[in-house]
């Protein structure tokens, strides 16, 4: 049992990682339950997964359980799910002092937090990630949001849980491909600032997808600390700091985009080939060796993640990709920020990015 706290004075809150901590669940959280009961809300995948060891766990504690299950998949982060969920809350009388437990992966964090963020002006949730995505970046930071027809995320409100509960041992119920996908967010913290780790994920990566529970609790543990420790310094991006965990997104969201936000991409696959984008196009303009380049792509494609457009299944061209980018909610002055790479290790904001060299070099880069 490994305890990460995320330093944010009276936001201030523990990330409790505990490999079967579901079926103590009673343990943990009956401190967030009120008058004995908690909502818990998740989708239908994760219900049929993981809600009954949840719910024994509460029960077991003599906490009653009031379940909200919505649909699976990324269209759940929509106006339509987020208002069922409002009105699901207001219906069994959820009050300002309660807490809600989001039990799932990125999609119900994601959801579940925009919504304690704005129901009567503001209530309390709990994150249980069930993803390996969830665990180690979306369940951490209060970064809430619901996704748009104009693009990804552009929704949503800084609103920071007040407990998150990791319970690694919910990843063996979890198809290889959605455990891969979460991995590209590992990946990414070794690329960022961490040459080392980067390495160990070389070593380690496909031990970890195959299911060692060690290297799993490693890279948990390893992955909560670097975000919780840049989370403190810099909670909502003002400094910059925070802005390097995008390594990947920007054009990874644009690929997302292209495909429909749909199971055809999932996120951290989106993640993945952005990653590999960033440091090829961070080579083609200097920045890094091409060596460091091939390495990152090379490592991606051994554990099975895209690694350019075409494992991406992306068909559009660089001038289509480059317009999903201006939807981008990190846009300012017109200007596009862009997560680039001096090396491994060595990522830095760019904020001088012509797009029309990033639609040529995806342009080149799928010929």
């Amino acid at each position: 049992m490994t305890t990460v706290p995320v330093a944010l004075g009276s936001r201030s809150y523990d990330i409790l990682i505990a490999e079967g901590a579901l079926d103590d669940a009673g343990t943990h959280l009956a401190r967030f339950a009120r008058n004995g009961r908690l909502v818990v809300v998740t989708d239908d995948n994760v219900a049929a997964a993981q809600l009954t060891r949840l719910e024994d766990g509460l029960v077991a504690a003599g906490i009653a359980v009031e379940p909200i299950v919505l649909p699976s998949g990324e269209g759940t982060k929509s106006w339509r799910f987020l208002e069922e969920l409002l009105d699901r809350l207001l219906s069994v009388e959820v009050e300002r002092t309660d807490h809600i437990v989001a039990l799932g992966g990125g999609v119900i964090g994601d959801l579940v937090g925009f919504a304690a963020s704005i129901l009567k002006r503001g209530c309390n949730f709990v994150q249980v990630p069930t993803t390996l995505l969830a665990q180690v970046d979306s369940s951490v930071g209060g970064k809430t949001a619901i996704n748009s027809k104009a693009g990804k995320n552009l929704i949503g409100a800084f609103h920071q849980p007040s407990f998150v509960l990791i319970d690694p041992s919910t990843l063996d119920s979890l198809p290889a491909r959605e455990v891969a996908a979460g991995y590209a967010e590992v990946v990414k913290y070794g690329l960022i600032d961490d040459p080392v780790f980067f390495a160990w994920c070389e070593a380690n990566g496909a031990a970890l997808l195959a299911g060692d529970r060690a290297a799993r609790a490693y890279a948990i543990e390893k992955s909560v600390r670097a975000k919780a420790a840049i989370v403190a310094d810099d909670e909502r991006e003002t400094t910059g700091r925070r802005a390097l965990l995008n390594l990947g997104h920007t054009f990874g969201h644009a690929l997302e985009a292209d495909t429909g936000f749909s199971d055809t991409l999932l996120h951290g696959e989106g993640v993945a080939a952005g990653m590999a984008l960033a440091f090829r196009f961070s080579a083609r303009q200097g920045l890094c060796d091409r060596a460091d380049a091939d390495r990152v792509a090379a490592h991606l494609q051994a554990v099975g993640l895209p690694y350019d457009l075409a494992t991406a299944h992306v068909r559009a061209g660089g001038e289509e990709l480059v317009g999903h980018m201006l939807h981008d909610k990190k846009m300012a002055g017109g200007k596009l920020p862009f997560l680039l790479a001096r090396g491994i290790g060595q990522t830095y904001l760019a904020k001088d990015v012509d797009l029309t060299d990033v639609a040529a070099f995806l342009d080149d880069d799928r010929g």
